[in-house]
């Protein structure tokens, strides 16, 4: 089959669009292709053409004149699947429909819930979007031939509006944290937190910690801020004396810092639409075969205690994100059977591996 995947909002190289579901299906032998909003050179890579339609300065011009280029360009493509990744592409999703195309939609998240979630909108205007988006989103993907999922809990909502959802879970490539999870004589004195940096992903309560952990202790921070006002607060702390600060890191920096760890941090904030989210690097923590340490949220607490492979605690609390901390780092026995109890569960149940038969049965029932 032609198949293209397209996104205005994401990277190129995204873990999600690009190196598991593109590669999976290019491997599976069909012609893919991705078309991205980046700035940067078509290319082809790892068996898919990647098309650039140009960069964009505001979100205004992002949902409007991006928008119209990635339908001209998908368009001449002319494939047989298209798998659109990014709410506002929807109406790209609908235009193809009308040309008589199938189309997937990929939602990566609940949407009507992150609107209600957003700091910057006041609660009258958050309730109105959310309700205006959820009836668009429901008269829309109807209309498609099925609908992608990043969680269980995101699918059942979809279901009530498309009987052909499926979720295809964000979770890791075994081979990729094989390296990392092979023991612990390479680990150091630290913890580390990989992914966007942010007040509603606990960084504030997570530096606040590192003031109360014990002596010597490194906390490798792998990431970029969002907001420079919690930048400026966060730097003031005094436990960021305990921070390497990263940046951004690639996949290979990303493995030798979890093998370099003792315990990750998933400290997100109790907001709606973390509550029943499958955060990526949970389970790239696991995969490296270290324990972790998350939120206290319902179903993560279920993932994580079901399979011993770490402790959930208070968000908010950074006196208890501390004691955590300080019980991976003083008893390393403990660390080590949680960490291979979470490598465990990665190569039984949530891995890539299992996602991607979901992907490609979804696309051999689409022909």
């Amino acid at each position: 089959m032609k198949i293209t995947h397209l996104t205005s909002v994401h990277p190129r190289y995204d873990t999600r669009i690009f190196q598991k579901e593109c590669c999976s299906l290019s491997n599976a032998g069909h012609q893919v292709s991705l078309v991205v909003a980046d700035g940067r050179d078509d290319e082809f890579k790892e068996g898919v053409r990647i098309f650039n339609i140009g960069a964009y300065e505001s979100r205004a011009g992002r949902m409007f004149k991006i928008t119209k280029r990635v339908f001209e360009k998908v368009k001449a493509l002319d494939a047989d699947i298209y798998h659109l990744h990014d709410p506002e592409l929807i109406s790209v999703g609908l235009k193809l429909k009308r040309l008589g195309k199938k189309v997937i939609f990929d939602a990566h998240e609940d949407v009507p819930n992150q609107l209600l979630s957003k700091h910057y909108l006041n609660k009258h205007a958050k309730w109105f979007l959310s309700k205006i988006f959820a009836t668009y989103e429901k008269w829309a993907c109807r209309r498609f031939d099925a609908i992608v999922t990043a969680t269980p809990f995101i699918r059942n909502k979809f279901l009530a509006i498309n009987p052909h959802s499926v979720d295809i879970n964000n979770f890791p490539v075994l081979d990729e944290f094989a390296s990392a999870a092979n023991g612990w004589s390479a680990k150091s004195n630290q913890i580390c937190y990989i992914g966007a940096v942010g007040a509603i992903r606990g960084i504030n309560e997570i530096v606040q910690a590192m003031e109360l952990v014990a002596s010597g202790v490194r906390l490798q921070l792998g990431g970029k801020f969002r907001e420079l006002d919690v930048e400026r607060e966060v730097k003031s702390y005094a436990g960021w004396s305990a921070v390497n600060e990263l940046g951004w890191l690639d996949r290979k920096g990303v493995r030798d810092v979890l093998a370099g760890s003792v315990a990750g941090l998933v400290i997100l904030h109790p907001i709606i639409n973390y509550l029943d989210s499958l955060p990526v690097k949970m389970f790239e923590y696991m995969a490296a075969g270290i324990p972790v340490i998350a939120s206290n949220f319902p179903l993560w607490r279920e993932i994580i205690e079901g399979n011993q492979c770490g402790i959930c605690v208070d968000p908010l609390n950074p006196q208890k994100i501390a004691r955590a901390v300080n019980k991976m780092l003083a008893d390393h026995k403990l660390a080590a059977t949680m960490g291979a109890n979470g490598r465990k569960a990665i190569e039984q149940d949530y891995n890539w591996h299992n996602e991607e038969k979901k992907l490609l049965d979804l696309y051999q029932k689409l022909l």
